[in-house]
């Protein structure tokens, strides 16, 4: 299965005015309070033909019910991972082997009430919450946490304060 390619991808570090980032509880798995794996950042796929910056706010507003968000930075290359072997085959019908994602940071511009995780009749995430950009890697899934390693680094200089 490797010869299948990668799913193209945007991700989205949102930092509100404290310097937090916003990390949400994915839907399916409900018991991961506490545990790594179960929080992550917005991310999601790119149409055809749309335009990554576009896609991410387009992301935002599907996963976390809002656009209030301006883009701030930009990590310079795409980042690639591997699913795991259990989810090889079954995850996105089968079709990809992983993801290619462009990340960016994003600056919250709205206030915690725009956050609004019930909009889609399907939502993604059942929780969210803001956290030190350090304390990311903890709690990514094992496949994504080389991902958020490198963003913990990469985005720092937006991990702090506005007010």
């Amino acid at each position: 299965m490797t010869d299948l390619p990668y799913r193209p991808n945007v991700g989205a570090a949102l930092f509100n005015r404290a310097g937090l980032v916003f990390v949400a509880r994915r839907a399916d798995m409900p018991n991961a309070e506490g545990a790594a794996g179960g929080w992550q950042l917005p991310q999601g796929g790119i149409d055809d033909g749309e335009d990554p910056r576009t896609a991410v706010l387009r992301e935002l507003e599907e996963e976390i019910g809002t656009r209030n968000a301006e883009v701030i930075g930009e990590h310079p290359e795409w980042l690639t991972y591997d699913l795991p072997p259990d989810l090889l085959g079954i995850a996105w019908r089968g079709r990809f082997r992983g993801q290619r994602q462009r990340w960016f940071a994003l600056r919250f511009t709205g206030q915690d009430t725009d956050i609004r995780l019930d909009l889609d009749p399907h939502p993604e995430f059942d929780a969210w919450r803001w956290m030190e950009l350090a304390e990311l890697p903890g709690i990514a899934v094992p496949f994504k946490r080389p991902i958020y390693e490198v963003l913990a680094q990469v985005f720092a200089p937006f991990a702090t304060g506005s007010d």
